[in-house]
């Protein structure tokens, strides 16, 4: 019978020869190896595969919730989890997925936190306090540029090449999830912060943002920089790499961008997901109605 943990194994293994990026693989390898432990007794090899029957995934997922995981993580983890089994039945190594049979949670209809065009701009154009230095400041002003002017996801902005550019027409090439490449256009303060920082770079990496050792810089080391300058700048340190992607999105609307637009710039594959900054500047509307109308009392 197959062992769990050379399945897993030989999961992974497909996702690196499917083209998958470093930072889907790792999640899915360190969710994985989390669910292999969970049925490793101490001491012990892990199981065969074919003992982990509904009833042991549902001992599992109940034990998700006993950890008082978020319904994003519980998502996630049994997302990776339903993925393993799927391709498992797909190679013949197991007969039925009782991975499909595991409900979702259903998650908390929250709508994201965005900071106000004042704020998002006193970030990226402000200056930190005298006494504070940075040993990249252009590129930190060109990482912030990119996050709120463009509108991406973090590990597609750490993804970016030089080769990647075109500074005639001011496109990027940007992979996002799946693989999927799309074009977007970056404006003219970014183009004055993309020459700063590209006269200023030391490094044979073809990474436009390196770190300090001159090899790229991580998803870890941009949300660092994102939060540094949330922090000593607009005094919110809660402020991340997606929060700039979502105030990007959200002012768009409500400066009148078509949602259509909206969603090819973002790399949504479906409009509903990019619907939701449509009730983002509806409760914007709201709050200036509630704040300003003589007849909202």
């Amino acid at each position: 019978m197959p062992e769990l943990a050379p399945a897993v194994e030989r999961f992974t293994d497909e996702l690196a020869r499917r083209n998958e990026s470093d930072h889907t693989i790792r999640n899915y390898g360190a969710d994985l190896r989390e669910f292999i432990a969970y049925f490793t007794p101490p001491g012990s090899a892990p199981p065969p595969i074919e003992e982990i029957d509904l009833l042991a995934l549902r001992e599992w997922l109940g034990h998700l919730y006993d950890r008082k995981l978020q319904p994003t993580t519980i998502r996630r983890k049994l997302a990776s989890v339903r993925a393993l089994f799927r391709f498992l039945v797909r190679e013949h190594v197991i007969e039925r997925d009782h991975a499909r049979m595991l409900r979702l949670p259903k998650m908390p209809k929250s709508l994201p936190e965005v900071p106000n065009a004042e704020t998002a701009n006193r970030l990226v154009d402000g200056a930190l306090p005298d006494g504070i230095e940075r040993p990249h400041p252009k590129r930190d002003r060109l990482l912030l540029e990119l996050l709120y002017g463009c509108g991406l996801r973090v590990s597609e902005v750490v993804g970016l090449n030089l080769e990647d550019i075109d500074r005639t027409q001011r496109w990027l090439r940007v992979r996002g999830k799946g693989r999927k490449e799309r074009q977007v256009p970056y404006g003219e303060k970014a183009a004055v912060a993309l020459d700063a920082w590209l006269n200023d770079r030391e490094s044979k990496s073809n990474a436009l943002f390196v770190n300090h050792h001159g090899g790229r810089l991580t998803d870890r080391g941009a949300r660092g920089i994102v939060k540094f300058y949330a922090r000593f700048i607009v005094s919110d340190s809660s402020i991340h790499p997606h929060t700039l992607r979502h105030a990007f999105a959200t002012h768009l609307l409500s400066a009148g961008a078509d949602l259509r637009s909206i969603q090819e710039l973002l790399g949504h594959a479906r409009l509903s997901t990019t619907q939701k900054y449509t009730k983002v500047s509806l409760e914007d509307l709201m709050r200036v109605y509630d704040k300003s109308h003589p007849k909202a009392g």
